[in-house]
């Protein structure tokens, strides 16, 4: 049985903190509620392994408090439960043990214990610790919060250009395809995963009289339209965590040759992972239909990829490595049903489905 010490709801960021109480006994459960006093803190309790595991899939928390020796399944277990059959990475859990031996202690830690407290623990040091998690823990959702509302805008912008948001998933999921062909790193990849989805937010700052104009642009209206890039890396720019997708949003339309935009910037000044995006990007305008144009077979884009190498538009070595994969592995390329990254997708998909959006042919650039 589940003890709750007042009923459990979803609470903001200005509200009680949530934590979660777990010891299989109910004394030492009351001895840490009688600490986390109703009016600062949401304390729920839970009796076992498997009761912290039901809750979590149906409550949110800030943290948790977790006995490291119960029976069934003790507090290592929970740990690895957590973090892998739940995905919960981010929620902090504070191990709560009689036992100093440290070799029992790293087992914590690599289970997926964020820190330890010691029983029998001081009133004001488990107030410290849990208050330092919850902090930590809320900075992280307002980040993601954030982080999600950009990818949401930045899918928006696709719909607007008769895409379902499908173009920015196959991108993000291409660039990491070519990034591990290249041996990059896991921030890298994570910069192209995010690049993918955020390449063209920037948009929201062009009117739509020249984004959805169906005909050619005027040399004034691609004055215009290319200042997306700019206005992308400016609205992006802000976080800290966003440093290495930046230049991928400034520099997608820059060419091998130096007659690309916003900078002109030729070879190897283009940087790295804008050079690997635009591959990608191509590939994808090639391979997939528009509203406007069909999709082309492998064999034409190959040449059509090619021939841009050669003409100097393009990288001709990341180039060649990825028509490789076109050519030899091209289901490398399809988009898994499952995404490590929501980017977005979910809050897109509940705007979406109000009915407010709607699709429009718009204009490459």
């Amino acid at each position: 049985m589940v003890f709750a010490r007042e009923p459990f709801q979803s609470l903001g960021n200005a509200g009680p903190c949530r934590v979660l109480v777990v010891d299989d006994d109910p004394a030492h459960r009351l001895l840490a509620c009688d600490v986390l006093t109703p009016s600062r803190y949401a304390v729920t309790q839970a009796g076992s392994g498997r009761e912290v595991l039901d809750l979590l899939r149906v409550h949110s928390f800030d943290m948790v408090l977790l006995d490291k020796r119960m029976p069934g399944m003790d507090g290592d277990e929970v740990c690895r439960r957590i973090r892998g059959e739940l995905g919960l990475a981010m929620l902090p859990i504070l191990m709560v043990t009689g036992d100093g031996d440290i070799d029992n202690l790293t087992q914590s830690l690599s289970a997926g214990a964020d820190d330890f407290l010691r029983k029998p623990f001081e009133p004001r040091e488990l107030l410290a610790r849990v208050d330092a998690a919850v902090a930590r823990k809320r900075l992280t959702d307002q980040l993601d919060s954030a982080e999600s509302m950009l990818f949401a805008l930045a899918r928006m912008v696709e719909a607007k250009d008769g895409n379902t948001g499908d173009h920015c998933s196959r991108l993000s999921h291409s660039g990491v395809v070519l990034g591990k062909a290249l041996g990059l790193g896991p921030d890298e990849l994570m910069a192209l995963r995010r690049g993918g989805v955020l390449h063209d937010i920037g948009k929201l700052g062009i009117p739509d009289r020249i984004l959805l104009k169906p005909g050619k642009l005027t040399e004034d209206e691609w004055v215009l339209m290319r200042q997306h890039v700019d206005i992308g890396a400016r609205l992006v720019g802000g976080l800290k965590t966003m440093q290495r997708t930046v230049p991928i949003i400034r520099h997608h339309h820059e060419k091998w040759d130096g007659s690309g935009y916003p900078d002109g910037l030729k070879g190897e000044r283009i940087p790295l992972l804008a050079r690997v995006f635009q591959i990608v990007d191509i590939y994808d305008a090639l391979a997939h239909a528009r509203p406007y144009k069909q999709a082309l077979e492998r064999r034409d884009i190959v040449q059509i990829m090619e021939a841009e190498a050669a003409q100097g538009w393009r990288d001709p070595e990341l180039t060649a490595i990825f028509l490789d994969i076109v050519k030899n592995r091209p289901e490398e390329l399809d988009v898994p049903s499952a995404s490590p990254d929501d980017l977005g997708m979910h809050l897109f998909s509940a705007i979406r489905s109000t009915g407010a959006m709607g699709g429009h042919a718009g204009t490459g650039a």
